[in-house]
């Protein structure tokens, strides 16, 4: 949505199905970029599957998946302005930051039902444009006493299930829709630049393990919302 606004392309006037449309190809992209890139994680995963790990993918992935359900519409109504998205930013990137103060040595192992329920709150609070899937995880799992690794390993792990669901749902209704068949190569294109930056990502993400602060994510996002709103109230 920035973006757009910033440069001056007339995206928010086109038809909003559209515009969902478009993100279909942009979820597909980084879906597949992160089975790729977390695919050792992934397989760990499916190799110890039982019922208490089902119940805590479960945790993660519900929240957010009936939120979605029951509020798009109104989240894209309300929430999906410019300015709005800036302001997100700002709000979401000084809840990181005093979040990342919080002392906390537990590991991911340590994490229980509660645990994941949490992050799973988190992740349905970024269904407001803005606020940032991964900010809000991680902000939600620092103020749980999680180190900064197992605050990353938690946020990642959560990430793939409510990816992959959204990619599915939206690719359902945009089959259902249809596509023009002049709109099929940038669709591609879009997809392919997800998944390219996505899979280009994959050693900052693991990066973030290690990391001693989360200031400089906190800091990069208050930056670009306060540049983004005041970017945007000049334009008018």
């Amino acid at each position: 949505m920035l973006v757009p606004a910033l440069l001056g392309w007339p995206y928010a006037d086109l038809d909003p199905e559209l515009r969902k449309a478009f993100e279909v190809g942009l979820h597909a992209g980084t879906a597949l970029a992160l089975l790729i890139a977390l695919r050792d994680e992934v397989q760990a995963v499916a190799r110890r599957l039982d019922l208490r790990t089902a119940g805590h993918i479960a945790c993660t992935f519900v929240p957010p998946a009936a939120t979605g359900l029951a509020f798009e519409r109104l989240i894209e109504g309300r929430l999906g302005e410019p300015r709005g998205v800036a302001r997100a930013q700002i709000g979401a990137g000084l809840a990181l930051g005093l979040a990342d103060l919080t002392p906390g040595g537990r590991r991911r192992s340590s994490a229980t039902a509660a645990d994941h329920l949490l992050v799973g709150l988190a992740q349905a609070t970024a269904l407001a444009p803005g606020v940032s899937r991964n900010g809000a995880t991680l902000t939600a799992a620092r103020l749980r006493g999680f180190r900064r690794r197992g605050a990353n390993e938690l946020s990642r792990h959560a990430a793939l299930p409510v990816i992959i669901g959204a990619t599915a749902l939206k690719s359902v209704r945009l089959a259902r829709r249809g596509l023009d068949p002049e709109l099929r190569p940038s669709f591609a294109l879009g997809a392919a630049g997800a998944f390219g930056s996505t899979l280009a990502c994959a050693g900052l993400i693991r990066a973030v393990d290690s990391a001693p602060s989360f200031a400089p994510f906190a800091a990069y996002r208050v930056l670009l919302g306060g540049v983004a709103l005041r970017r945007l109230r000049a334009l008018g």
